[in-house]
């Protein structure tokens, strides 16, 4: 009896923080379906349709100019307003929609996980490059507000040669989003509940990061609190990249990338481990 050949060979792997980039280059077709499809089906047979894309963070932008802004009278380091918190609320809708929704991985995708192999990966690495497409349409708002502010002479035009470092802060909030996400998602396998209080933790952190408030008033003796928030460091280098205001310290932004770096590796380890029986539990 002749031996069998077989094109692909599925085997159980023990290395913890192996990513499998060979084999999801393998599947890239899957992963850029599962991107279109999250993309397509988020809105769809809505009203506004991608409109809402806009509309989210105009909606939000508006309410903290409205409580924080006017009723709260917190500072925005002189600019204005609308300016001010839509750029605080760009990059944190990013990182927060990239923890929360690949929190949910195994829990989510039990089903297709059941039926068929793919590197598991593929499924929060998807939700991330999604946000990713969100988070660029959502900068065009930011600056199509940024020119208006320009344009009518509210604002002068302030955007910082540290330009470069613009890559690096999406890299830290992609990594900081997916190891956050692999953590959590292993723990909600077991405790199904704990999908309830990730939004609402999420939210508490936002309060914790200068989103709707700048660093700079901050008493002393409560900013190595803050700083020590790694989202700190991104939000304020994007408002200085951007708005001339606003902390560019280089050692909190290396301390948010290694951070966001030995997160990612300890949140891989965890969730490859997690692939392996996670169907015993779900």
């Amino acid at each position: 009896m002749s031996q069998e050949h077989w094109d692909t060979i599925i085997e159980p792997k023990s290395a913890l923080f192996d990513l499998k980039i060979k084999e999801i280059r393998q599947y890239k077709d899957l992963l850029l379906l599962f991107v279109r499809r999250d993309l397509v089906a988020q809105y769809k047979q809505t009203i506004l349709g991608p409109l809402w894309y806009f509309v989210q963070p105009i909606l939000t932008t508006l309410t903290y100019v409205l409580i924080f802004g006017n009723v709260a009278g917190l500072s925005t380091d002189g600019l204005p307003k609308m300016l001010f918190y839509l750029a605080g609320v760009t990059s944190w809708r990013y990182f927060s929609d990239s923890l929360t929704k690949t929190a949910d991985t195994f829990t989510r995708n039990a089903q297709i996980f059941g039926k068929v192999y793919f590197p598991r990966a593929i499924m929060p690495i998807s939700v991330t490059i999604t946000n990713l497409v969100t988070y660029g349409i959502q900068l065009l708002l930011f600056f199509a507000v940024y020119a208006y502010f320009v344009v009518s002479g509210e604002f002068q035009l302030s955007i910082q040669k540290e330009l470069f470092l613009f890559p690096i802060l999406i890299l830290v909030m992609m990594l900081l989003g997916l190891g956050f996400g692999f953590i959590l998602s292993a723990l909600t396998t077991k405790y199904r509940d704990l999908k309830f209080l990730i939004t609402f933790g999420v939210q508490l952190l936002m309060y914790g990061t200068p989103v709707i408030y700048p660093l700079s008033s901050i008493p002393e003796q409560y900013k190595v609190y803050i700083m020590a928030n790694p989202m700190t460091s991104i939000i304020e280098t994007f408002r200085y990249m951007f708005l001339g205001t606003g902390a560019l310290d280089y050692g909190q932004l290396l301390y948010s990338a290694l951070f966001a770096i030995i997160l990612f590796i300890f949140g891989l380890a965890i969730f490859n481990r997690t692939e392996k029986n996670f169907m015993d539990t779900v």
